[in-house]
């Protein structure tokens, strides 16, 4: 059979034309520009619609939410400008790589799962979806969608981040609230112009107004100490609003005349994006912690002064007694007692927690072992009078010695002999006497003894003026004067 060339020519011009074609509606769908395809037939022509009667892709891309069509295959078919946007990925490569492509896991797997949850009804979940920007929140919405040629599931990608940031910032805002507000320390918070915008319940310790609305430094007037290099609230709070932290500024409050010690931080309070939006400022009252430490050290000064007076003492009573001693034995018995009494008054002072001791305790500790201060043989008048740690220390021995020379020589060396121990005043000063009666008649001591000079020196530069020693024959009579200022009523 010849063959015309010419209309082999035609027929092969033909069906590359009808090729061309067939590859342009191919285009032309996998781009979106046609919303259906004709097909002729025999008898009559088919049309395959790719989306409703209306222009599926004309609706899509009205949508301000990210929007896709897939088959039921999960290829996809179509997705708008705004899905676009929000995967950061072109339509062209997104056709390339299918929707699946680009999500990576777990967002994809979640989407998966949700297409084949949606097979029959709606389905929507929330999650964390990656982006050339960072991560967005979005809420993946999948339906049914049927499609001219079969069955497809229609997917929406929502952008809530803005809305799971405000939840998380009125849920941060709660807790801090709490936080706040469990503080016993006084919290603050400022804005940037250094008004105060919040306030915990403990700021009432402070604070009798109201502080909100105030400026910081007008709510709180503080004095800082000159180490801390600051000058006023104001400056601690433009510190914070320019980045910087600090930590416990120690400064004075003065409210309603009332001066407290306190211990301030303050810090940035930063915002989304880092930028510092006020500061936190935190107020702690340290007065008593203060006035406990300042108790303290006194407590550990005036310790120390009392061991080394003390250790002098000691020094000073072991040479006078051994200077005055028959013997060894002698000397032994003598030391010990002026030791045991120089530790009942110490214990004394260590019981009152190194308070002011009463005369009248004083008096009762020495007789003890002798006599009680119930008794006829002891009369006492207004000796119920505090006496200071030092003139304690010093009446403590000097009634000592008064008692051991009474036990030995004087009205507690018979049945018969009495002691009367009062005081009064005299002038800049009050005069403690040391009476006794009714004991062996006395006769004046040829020499000095050593207890003899704690009576006379026992009070030493402190006392208003010298003690006074009478040997008077019916019995001995010491008038010691103690400063007003060493000595008050109880």
């Amino acid at each position: 059979m010849t063959t015309d060339p010419a209309r082999a020519g035609e027929r092969e011009a033909e069906l590359r034309r009808r090729l061309d074609e067939a590859e342009e509606t191919l285009r032309a769908i996998r781009d979106g520009e046609v919303d259906a395809l004709v097909v002729r037939g025999e008898d009559e022509d088919e049309v395959f619609a790719l989306g409703a009667q209306d222009s599926y892709r004309a609706f899509m891309e009205a949508m301000d939410i990210g929007a896709a069509a897939l088959d039921a295959e999960g290829r996809l078919i179509y997705a708008n400008a705004a899905l676009c946007e929000l995967l950061g990925h072109s339509a062209r490569e997104l056709q390339q790589h299918g929707i699946f492509g680009v999500l990576a896991d777990p967002a994809g797997s979640i989407v998966r799962d949700l297409i084949r949850e949606a097979a029959a009804h709606r389905r929507s979940r929330q999650m964390a979806l990656p982006c050339r920007s960072g991560q967005v929140h979005v809420e993946v919405t999948a339906a049914p969608l049927s499609l001219g040629f079969g069955e497809g599931v229609a997917l929406t990608f929502t952008d809530v981040t803005e809305r799971i940031e405000a939840a998380a910032a009125l849920e941060s805002d709660r807790i801090g609230r709490a936080i706040m507000n469990s503080s016993n320390e006084v919290v603050v918070v400022c804005d940037a112009a250094g008004l105060i915008t919040h306030a915990n319940a403990g700021v009432r310790q402070l604070h009798d107004g109201v502080a909100i609305g105030q400026p910081f430094d007008q709510a709180f007037p503080l004095d800082f100490s000159l180490g801390s290099g600051l000058i006023s609230g104001t400056d601690l709070i433009d510190v914070a609003l320019a980045g910087t932290s600090v930590r416990g500024v120690g400064a004075t409050l003065t409210l309603d005349g009332r001066m407290r010690d306190v211990l301030l931080s303050a810090g940035p309070l930063r915002r989304s994006g880092e930028t510092i939006g006020g500061c936190i400022v935190t107020i702690a009252d340290v007065t008593e912690q203060r006035a406990t430490e300042k108790r303290q050290a006194l407590l550990m000064a005036e310790l120390t002064h009392r061991v080394k007076n003390t250790l002098t003492l000691v020094m000073s009573i072991a040479n006078r007694t051994i200077s005055g001693a028959k013997d060894l034995p002698d000397f032994r018995t003598a030391f010990a007692r002026r030791i045991e009494a120089l530790a009942a008054t110490h214990a004394l002072l260590l019981e009152g927690g190194m308070g002011r001791l009463t005369l009248a305790e004083l008096i009762a500790a020495e007789l003890a072992p002798y006599v009680s201060v119930g008794s006829e043989r002891v009369r006492l008048s207004d000796v119920d009078v505090r006496v200071t740690p030092d003139t304690a220390v010093a009446l403590g021995l000097i009634l000592h010695e008064l008692v051991t020379n009474a036990v030995k020589y004087g009205a507690l060396s018979n049945d018969q002999g009495t002691i009367t121990i009062s005081t009064a005043a005299a002038g800049q000063a009050t005069e403690i006497v040391w009476r006794e009666d009714g004991g062996p008649t006395v006769v004046p001591p040829e020499k000095m003894g050593f207890g003899q000079t704690v009576i006379a020196r026992g009070l030493g530069q402190s006392a208003a003026q010298p003690t006074q020693v009478s040997f008077r024959p019916e019995g001995l009579e010491c008038r010691m004067f103690v400063p007003t200022d060493q000595i008050s009523a109880q």
